[in-house]
């Protein structure tokens, strides 16, 4: 093991924020705060655009009372952005980090951060420059790989469950006047948030009765003779779609939202209308009214739905971050290993950044059904501990008919 180095620590987050993203945050101040060796404990405002533009905080000076505050606090207490390094950019964050005294960097967030974290890495690698450049592993999306899950996805995922949940209650109830209802989640080209949707489902009555994952090819007609089939079974339909859902041709089904713009900074597709397009073919080809919801940024750092287990393992991979950087690691991800048996238990350990930015995991074969509408036991087991214990019990009146008095 390498000796510590002496000098100051910078942390920062990156892309869209969670729930439990500050609990990593505290996480990293917290243990930084117990070395010596870490001089002082910087934020960088806005991700590596506060390097870039000397935008950084002294987070040693916060008191004990907010940082444990925010480890409870939605969104990202420093701010976050999806700065892409541009040619010059690492040679730039380098110079900034030595004027900064700065022998630690700290990047929270997912793919694209990563990628971020190893280019720094490789550029002070390069220069001869001592920098250790750990990621701190958060995403809803859950598609980083070589980590059994990520911190940010089971606050979300008991956000859809009961969301979904409470979709199916709204549309049974008004089955007379809009008997379809299709919920579009987020998950950008991997389908694990769709999938949490049946987290809550106790029966067929349940929502949602059906899943449409961006892994498995839709076509119209596959999916209006689903929820007609449904429809059929129950009387009203209850349908989760990803919003990056795509068709036969691997194209997604939302059409680009240009409000937004095209793409993000790394090129990825802003996406918006897949449920309304298909609200539309319902009603047009089934004659069924359909309504569609879309929780969007509401889903994703909702403290109201937060796991208590997301909350603890986001503020656990803070920590580890800051001890593997001690003991010399670098260009590294903190990730989390699921123990074999019960109760549920996490370890955690390290991931090359090289191997891990900007590569995609998604729903294997075995968590979805083979017609690709639901999803399997296998991934309930996967995924039923992170939400944090159980959802609330729904009760459902039995509906004696009444015969008339005497």
């Amino acid at each position: 093991m390498s000796e510590a180095l002496r000098g100051g620590l910078i942390v920062g987050q990156s892309g869209g924020p969670t729930a439990v993203i500050n609990a990593s945050l505290v996480g990293v101040v917290e243990e930084a705060l117990r070395h010596l060796e870490i001089t002082h404990v910087l934020g960088a405002l806005h991700g590596v655009q506060g390097i870039l533009e000397g935008d950084v905080v002294d987070l040693g000076r916060e008191d004990r009372a907010t940082l444990e505050a925010l480890r409870r606090t939605p969104s990202a207490g420093l701010g976050s952005g999806r700065h892409r390094l541009q040619p010059g950019d690492p040679e730039r964050i380098l110079a900034a980090l030595q004027a900064l005294d700065v022998r630690y960097f700290l990047y929270i967030g997912g793919n694209d951060s990563a990628d971020t974290a190893h280019r720094v890495a490789a550029a002070a690698a390069e220069r001869g420059y001592p920098l250790r450049a750990i990621s701190v592993p958060k995403t809803i999306d859950n598609d980083l790989p070589f980590t059994d899950h990520c911190p940010g996805y089971g606050s979300i995922a008991r956000y859809v469950a009961i969301a979904a949940r409470d979709a199916g209650r709204d549309t049974e109830a008004m089955r007379k006047v809009d008997p379809v209802k299709l919920l579009e989640v987020p998950g950008r080209n991997a389908g694990w948030v769709a999938a949490a949707a049946a987290l809550g489902k106790r029966s067929d009555e349940d929502a949602p009765h059906l899943i449409f994952p961006p892994e498995r090819r839709l076509s119209l007609d596959r999916f209006l003779d689903a929820v007609r089939r449904a429809y059929d079974r129950l009387g009203f339909v209850v349908a989760v779609v990803a919003e990056t859902v795509r068709d036969e041709q691997g194209d997604p089904i939302g059409t680009a939202a240009p409000e937004m713009g095209t793409a993000d900074a790394f090129g990825h597709r802003r996406l918006a209308g897949a449920a309304a397009y298909l609200c539309r073919e319902v009603a047009s080809r089934l004659g069924l009214r359909a309504r569609w919801d879309k929780p969007g940024t509401l889903s994703r750092s909702s403290m109201t739905c937060v796991s208590e287990v997301d909350l603890g393992e986001a503020h656990l991979v803070g920590r580890q971050a800051v001890k593997a950087a001690l003991r010399g690691e670098t260009d590294r991800m903190v990730t989390l290993i699921r123990e074999p048996g019960q109760p549920y238990r996490v370890s955690t350990g390290l991931a090359p950044l090289a191997d891990v930015a900007n590569q995609e995991r998604h729903l294997p074969d075995e968590y979805l059904t083979a017609d690709g509408t639901f999803v399997t036991p296998a991934f309930l087991d996967y995924a039923l501990p992170l939400i944090g214990g159980p959802l609330p019990e729904y009760a459902r009146l039995r509906k004696v008919r009444f015969l008339g008095p005497g």
